[in-house]
């Protein structure tokens, strides 16, 4: 629903928060963390300091919209400040934008690969039949007390596997 969102923010060129609260509360049982949802149902709550992953979760149309990476990377972030200002909450929107951008583009997996952990500090080189045993997905791109690689990238499956596939 927020993927949605974004692409209608994009197409409309309208407020991001704005665009979430419109589809966010039209479909309120959509799967949002609780966060999210007090800010939803707020009409001026400010950003929330979240690294969760949700701000990558509904940023693919900025991929499929930018005319550039440099582009793609700056409207990521605007996409996710509007609740997501966490530098980790940004960064992982980036990575997801920018690898489908190069991909649209006809960049490699390798290429995809390079960029994202040059740009991020990712370690992307584990395959997903390395990362699977004992894994599970987690509900924040990056977890405080451990270690830089536990980012959502290798916990959390779909960029990896995007990346990798």
């Amino acid at each position: 629903m927020l993927t949605v969102a974004t692409a209608h923010a994009l197409i409309q060129d309208a407020d991001y928060a704005a665009a979430y609260r419109e589809f966010g509360r039209r479909y309120p049982a959509a799967g949002c963390g609780g966060t999210f949802v007090s800010w939803l149902m707020s009409d001026d709550a400010p950003p929330y300091h979240s690294w969760g992953n949700c701000s990558a979760m509904r940023v693919s149309p900025v991929g499929f919209a930018g005319n550039s990476l440099e582009a793609v990377l700056a409207e990521a972030a605007k996409s996710a400040a509007v609740t997501h200002n966490h530098p980790e909450g940004i960064k992982g929107a980036q990575a997801v934008a920018s690898a489908v951008f190069m991909g649209r583009c006809g960049r490699t997996k390798e290429e995809i690969r390079a960029l994202i952990s040059d740009r991020s500090g990712y370690d992307l080189t584990p395959t997903i039949d390395q990362i699977r045993p004992g894994r599970t997905q987690v509900a924040w791109c990056a977890r405080r007390r451990r270690s830089p690689d536990s980012y959502c990238v290798k916990e959390h499956k779909p960029l990896i596997l995007s990346v990798n596939l």
